[in-house]
């Protein structure tokens, strides 16, 4: 009596291509199901440092804590270069000669690090880059 092995090891083989086709398939899907990053914008940056209008304005004299939580968030959001370039720009649209100085003075006392000055002399364009 012969017994052949052969179509045991192809059950196997098409198994294990089947298992590897699913587990790709599903990488694929889980890819595609991601959702792309947003590019920051100007509205974003206003909205998120809304908070810090009163202290810029000499209202108070004290950075609220609702600016900081607005700053560190941008902060934390911007990560490429490209957002952090736009995050400059925009605060360029916000300075006047009269809150530059107030301005620039924020992320310092909110503890947060952006990696240039505020200030109507930076450049964005060449200063700003990820951290």
């Amino acid at each position: 009596m012969y017994i052949s092995i052969q179509p045991l090891a192809m059950a196997r083989s098409s198994a294990a291509v089947l298992l590897v086709s699913l587990a790709l398939a599903a990488v694929v899907a889980a890819l595609l199901a991601a959702s792309p990053a947003e590019a920051i914008t100007c509205g974003q940056v206003s909205s998120a440092l809304g908070p810090c209008l009163p202290y810029v304005s000499g209202k108070v004299t004290v950075v609220p804590a609702a600016c900081c939580t607005g700053v560190k968030n941008l902060n934390n959001a911007a990560k490429t270069t490209p957002d952090r370039r736009m995050v400059c720009k925009c605060l360029h649209s916000l300075l006047t000669s009269s809150n530059a100085g107030k301005a620039s003075s924020i992320p310092g006392n909110c503890g947060v690090n952006i990696g240039y000055p505020i200030s109507p002399s930076t450049d964005c364009s060449k200063s700003v880059a990820s951290p």
